[in-house]
């Protein structure tokens, strides 16, 4: 932890300032034993594979500066998705906030990382409680004061009202939209299965399902959009653009997508690739969702984290 010593211990207000902190669960026996008709996931996972790729995903992570907070595994917790760890709760710039899952299997996990916070001795701003649901896929940065939010299956208008309730204090401004039916309640679809921020003024999208608002929002802050192809979306799942920005055009983002990568590395991005075809693909989750950031550094801009990081 000595890389974050003398600085705010928690807080996010972005999605491409440097990753200094992070909570990570690994799968255990829960994720290998699940029953993929009740969890959704589109076949019969692969444990070994899985962990090796999970653990080289992590390594990536580590390397990237960002220091991993564990959550512990227990092996009878039933708890197929908590290696999701980004859905359960949220940080923002005053502290956490518990969320309450739109996918009724995964609210258990909620306790999981309350107990982290308890642990870590983080401040946690509130709760979304009945008949609300929210869920971290569902929560975009546009930027320090601005959040977007996706109303579907897997957040409801009543834990927006909560969200913004909990955020005005902080004078977060808090803009809603509807998410498409797409493949059905059953089926993941968040806000971010269809954007991945990759700098302030730069994001990669999926054109057919994104909210025209939000995509005129994003125009009038200054967001150029990156458009993924058809093929390469329908593919994955739409994980070819659930991307991890761990700094200002540096990202992690699963191996396997090639059109999605360049796309990327021409906007002047440098991308890291990781194996994730039986961790990520089977499961409807990428690298953002493997991952809950606890602490963004906020204090440099993209353009001058660019110019401070390359030749």
């Amino acid at each position: 932890m000595t890389e974050i010593a003398g600085a705010a211990s928690f807080g996010v207000a972005s999605m491409v300032a440097p990753l200094r902190r992070v909570a990570m669960r690994r799968p255990g026996r829960a994720t290998f034993e699940a029953d993929p008709g009740r969890w959704h996931y589109a076949r019969p996972l692969e444990p070994d594979r899985m962990a090796r790729q999970y653990d080289a995903f992590a390594g990536y992570v580590a390397e990237a500066g960002a220091a991993i907070e564990w959550l512990d595994v227990a092996t009878d917790d039933g708890l197929a998705d908590s290696m999701f760890t980004f859905d359960a709760s949220f940080m923002t710039p005053g502290g956490a906030i518990l969320l309450r899952p739109g996918k009724p299997l995964r609210r258990p996990e909620v306790e999981l990382h309350a107990a982290l916070y308890t642990r870590l001795g983080a401040p946690v701003l509130g709760t979304i409680t009945a008949p609300g649901t929210a869920e971290g896929g569902d929560l975009l940065w546009i930027d320090e004061h601005t959040l977007a939010v996706g109303r579907g299956f897997r957040t409801n208008q009543a834990g927006i009202a909560q969200l913004r309730a909990i955020l005005s204090p902080l004078g977060i401004e808090l803009h809603a939209f509807d998410l498409p039916m797409w493949n059905g309640s059953a089926a993941c679809l968040h806000l971010l299965s269809l954007v991945s921020p990759l700098d302030r003024d730069l994001a990669l999208v999926y054109p057919r399902l994104f909210p025209v608002a939000l995509h005129g929002l994003m125009r009038e802050r200054g967001i150029q959009c990156l458009e993924v192809s058809d093929e390469e979306f329908h593919a994955s799942g739409g994980l070819n653009l659930n991307v991890l920005t761990t700094a200002p055009r540096r990202c992690l983002a699963i191996d396997g997508f090639p059109e999605t990568v360049r796309l990327m590395r021409d906007a002047g991005c440098e991308v890291t690739c990781f194996e994730a075809d039986a961790l990520c693909i089977p499961c409807e989750g990428g690298p953002t969702c493997l991952t809950l950031p606890l602490l963004r550094d906020g204090s440099r801009d993209g353009t001058e984290s660019r110019k401070e990081e390359r030749p």
